[in-house]
């Protein structure tokens, strides 16, 4: 690390400089909160390129000009290639280490012995590296040599596949593209921040790591919690049949659906009764209770039906919202990226004037008087390659932070 403290004009990573050795999702994305924040990263791929360049082309993703899901997790890197099979780039990428503040890297362990991409190998040339280690499965035990994705190992092994479906009588749920590595990623970043707050006091580096079936199971952690401590598992039921009606999807009149999450029984349901003008709810016994209406959800449920299809999703949301009923839209994809809201808190950004994108949804985190990077468009194969080779012959900084 170098500089001084970051002041509200300056970025707050500049000066750290990261190598992304990683591919595909959730270990490039620690990389890019760092780049976001100013920090030099120097992605390294392999000859053919990273996988996830191909994954526009993977059936059933939608189509357009621009690789966005590249744009999206390697914007504001610089790129090159790298045969660690050769000799040479070995030494490279070796030198490029001697000088890195981190280095992120996804391969499995196996790999890592074979190329000498160690923690021990890496920190024995620069005893101030951050290293930062992503597994499908763990860093020990039977699997650990094994590979994974976010949908084999966050989604299906963590007890989200299974519960994550419109009812129990239907198949398991597939997971979407990033959903487990993005916020994997998120929780590498923690780690390096941690191991860098470190080395301000120690003077060295550390080793950190997570795992997308550890991840897996904290974004399941209630449940599996549950099971943890004997409880018995409640399977859940379809829409019409649910443990109980105030936490449930509704549609509305011009065939829109929400969520209506209110945990609160006895409020909600007097609020609830009251927006939909049926204060007659409260009086009728097989409402009056919390355990009359979980008895009762079916008839709940379709009284609700009944009431919410009488009016446009537009006037139930303000009459919802005056109540402060907690309620979501279900949006499509194509809404969520021109939602308002995600607008003004700064979840879509926009995007460097050199960008391939205008707007790329920003990464989840924000420090208040800190600037971030505009987004910058994500490296081309070995873009930066000869600049970055020819310093390290030379023996000269490849670094520009």
């Amino acid at each position: 690390m170098t500089g001084t403290a970051p002041g509200e004009d300056r970025l707050i990573l500049s000066g750290i400089r990261v190598i992304d050795a990683a591919t595909w999702i959730a270990g490039p994305t620690a990389a890019t909160v760092m780049a976001d924040f100013g920090a030099d990263v120097i992605k390294v791929e392999p000859p053919a390129g990273d996988g996830y360049r191909r994954l526009n082309d993977t059936p059933g993703f939608p189509v357009a000009d621009t690789d966005y899901a590249w744009q999206l997790d390697n914007r504001s890197k610089r790129g090159i290639t790298m045969d660690l099979g050769q000799d040479r780039d070995q030494q490279r990428l070796h030198a490029l280490v001697a000088s890195a503040d981190v280095f992120v890297t996804n391969h499995p362990l196996p790999v890592r012995r074979k190329f000498r991409l160690t923690y021990d190998d890496l920190s024995a040339l620069n005893p101030r590296l951050i290293y930062a280690s992503l597994t499908a499965k763990g860093e020990v035990g039977p699997e650990a040599d094994g590979s994974g994705f976010d949908l084999t190992t966050y989604w299906a092994r963590s007890g989200l596949m299974h519960l994550v479906r419109p009812d129990m009588a239907g198949p398991p749920a597939t997971s979407v593209a990033g959903q487990g590595d993005h916020p994997t990623g998120i929780s590498l970043f923690a780690a390096v921040m941690l191991a860098l707050y470190e080395r301000t006091m120690t003077g060295r580096g550390r080793e950190v790591h997570t795992s997308l079936i550890a991840n897996g199971l904290w974004s399941n952690a209630v449940l599996t919690t549950a099971s943890l401590a004997g409880a018995e598992m409640k399977n859940k039921r379809p829409r019409h049949d649910p443990w109980t009606a105030m936490v449930n999807y509704y549609e509305t009149r011009d065939g829109r659906w929400f969520i209506m999450s209110a945990l609160d029984p006895d409020r909600d349901f007097r609020r609830l009764t009251e927006v939909i003008e049926q204060p007659g709810l409260l009086t009728d016994p097989r409402f009056a209770t919390v355990e009359a209406r979980s008895e009762n959800a079916v008839a709940l449920t379709a009284v609700f039906d009944v009431a919410f299809r009488q009016r446009d999703w537009a006037e139930w949301q303000v009459r919802l919202g005056e109540t402060r009923l907690a309620v979501g839209p279900v949006l499509t994809p194509d809404e969520s990226a021109a939602d308002p809201q995600a607008r003004a808190v700064g979840a879509i950004r926009d995007t460097d004037e050199g960008a391939l994108l205008p707007h790329l949804i920003d990464t989840p985190i924000w420090v208040s008087g800190q600037n971030k990077v505009a987004p910058r468009r994500a490296p081309t194969p070995d873009e930066h390659g000869d600049a970055i080779r020819e310093a390290l012959d030379a023996g000269r900084s490849p670094w520009v932070g």
